[in-house]
């Protein structure tokens, strides 16, 4: 599998430089990004969620953990995982686990973790395990100005 194709017509709409990097297949957001020599801090996980309002995806650096009750609280939902079979329908593009955070390219809602927000630049699964994009902080917060923002998020 190669880079997701909804997220390559994203970032081309978007007019976003990226460069597109290559790893051995690995899973796991912190061992892909020690495999690609990358930060933790600099590489977006994402976190697939859902309530009665709709599915919405949380965006936290890999070396940090979600906590979900502040997310709640931040955006007054009741959100909780979801399943590993409507992550696969949603992201039908993407090998399970890896999916990128440009959940606008996909018809949805985010939330991003201000942590990665501070950084010169951010690292994003591509849609497989194989590869990443690497995207210069500006241009991130350029594709994240529709999310929701704030602190929801520790380091492991």
């Amino acid at each position: 599998m190669t880079m997701s194709l909804r997220l390559l017509e994203y970032l081309e709409w978007k007019g976003v430089d990226y460069e597109l990097l290559h790893h051995p297949f690995v899973t796991g957001s912190l061992r892909t990004a020690a495999m690609a020599h990358v930060p933790g801090r600099q590489f977006a996980k994402s976190i697939v969620l859902k309530d009665e309002q709709g599915y919405l995806v949380a965006i936290v650096p890999a070396s940090h953990k979600l906590d979900l009750d502040e997310l709640n609280r931040n955006l007054n939902r009741s959100l909780h995982l979801a399943t590993e079979k409507e992550i696969a329908a949603l992201f039908d593009d993407c090998s399970k686990g890896a999916i990128p955070p440009l959940a606008e390219a996909y018809g949805y809602d985010a939330a991003v973790d201000e942590t990665l927000e501070e950084s010169p630049d951010v690292y994003f699964e591509a849609g497989d395990h194989a590869e990443l994009v690497h995207v210069s902080g500006d241009d991130f917060r350029y594709m994240m100005h529709r999310a929701r923002h704030g602190h929801f998020s520790h380091p492991t």
